[in-house]
């Protein structure tokens, strides 16, 4: 699938030093630290927003660090967007994705709660998920106090935090709490490696390849030793998608995770769920964080919270 030229231009920049460490040749915390200068790089900065408030809230292992966002024309009580950073479970913390949540915040004017949660290799799966769901849980409990409408909640995450939102919803079913009125899924992780054909055919030179999903999952559930077909660590495999929350799911032409993130909108169509589905052709992996550097990912970012906005009026 041909390149936007700008997504090329990129990719040819980014493999311009031969010499360059690879992500997946550093320990985890030189991985963070070489996602947050590529962050503060390639994304926006300095997006405006009507309020941003650093607090902890209370999770199954202790205080989880969140950060909520309240939009430029907030008035009143406001729906709400819990959202999970990307980073393939390793990586991507606050500061990352934070251009991402102040624009989906201005954009759908909605408050947005981003979750630090923990992160493998210290804490494999299912510590990421478990603060995952417990922060939606709490920002239902508290919706009165941070100024929110307890029934217009929606989950979001990009990548792995796109698969912590499809897995929160999946255990919000099972539980029958919270109540969660909409999913907003881009590129997300929705089953173990290497099952598609997009895993053959964009295996290297496109950002996220197949190598480092591999390094990703390892650190993640295969060092718990966790079962992989596990629905909270690969939601495509749940034995039901029926009665799970509205979607609309993104995915990048030039992508590993392209066909399970399409595979997944699949799923809930044939369930019976309101889906839709956007595929970006010319894209790459994690071009919504790449505002400042892609003029398609500033569209795609919009359209995105214009979905999320009208599902959540």
């Amino acid at each position: 699938m041909s390149l936007d030229p700008q997504a090329k231009a990129l990719l040819d920049q980014l493999g311009a030093d031969p010499d360059a460490p690879r992500l997946i040749d550093l320990p985890p915390e030189g991985g963070r630290e070489m996602y947050r200068a590529m962050a503060s790089m390639l994304d926006l900065q300095g997006v405006p927003i009507g309020k941003t408030e650093d607090r902890t809230i209370p999770g199954p292992a202790g205080d989880i660090p969140v950060r909520l966002y309240t939009p430029v024309a907030a008035g009143g009580t406001c729906p709400a967007l819990v959202y999970y950073h990307g980073g393939g479970w390793v990586i991507g913390d606050l500061e990352t994705h934070d251009a991402l949540c102040r624009t989906l915040a201005n954009e759908a004017g909605c408050k947005v709660i981003a979750v630090d949660y923990r992160r493998a290799p210290e804490h494999p799966f299912p510590a990421a998920f478990d603060d995952a769901y417990a922060a939606v849980k709490w920002v239902e409990a508290d919706a009165s106090e941070i100024g929110i409408d307890p029934n217009r909640i929606a989950v979001a995450g990009d990548s792995a935090g796109g698969n912590l939102a499809a897995a929160v919803c999946l255990k919000a079913k099972a539980e029958k709490t919270p109540e969660i009125a909409f999913q907003l899924l881009i590129y997300p992780v929705t089953d173990a490696p290497r099952g598609t054909q997009s895993y053959k055919d964009f295996a290297e030179g496109h950002f996220l390849e197949a190598e480092g999903m591999d390094w990703f999952w390892n650190h993640y559930v295969l060092a718990a030793g966790a079962d992989p077909s596990n629905p909270y660590a690969a939601p495509l495999r749940a034995a039901s998608h029926a009665g799970l929350p509205p979607a609309y799911v993104v995915t990048a032409g030039n992508d590993v995770l392209r066909d399970e993130g399409k595979a997944y909108a699949e799923a809930l169509k044939k369930a019976g769920v309101d889906v839709e589905y956007v595929n970006y052709e010319g894209m790459i992996h994690g071009f919504f964080n790449l505002q400042g550097a892609l003029d398609v990912s500033r569209d795609a970012v919009k359209a995105a919270a214009k979905a999320l906005k009208e599902a959540l009026a």
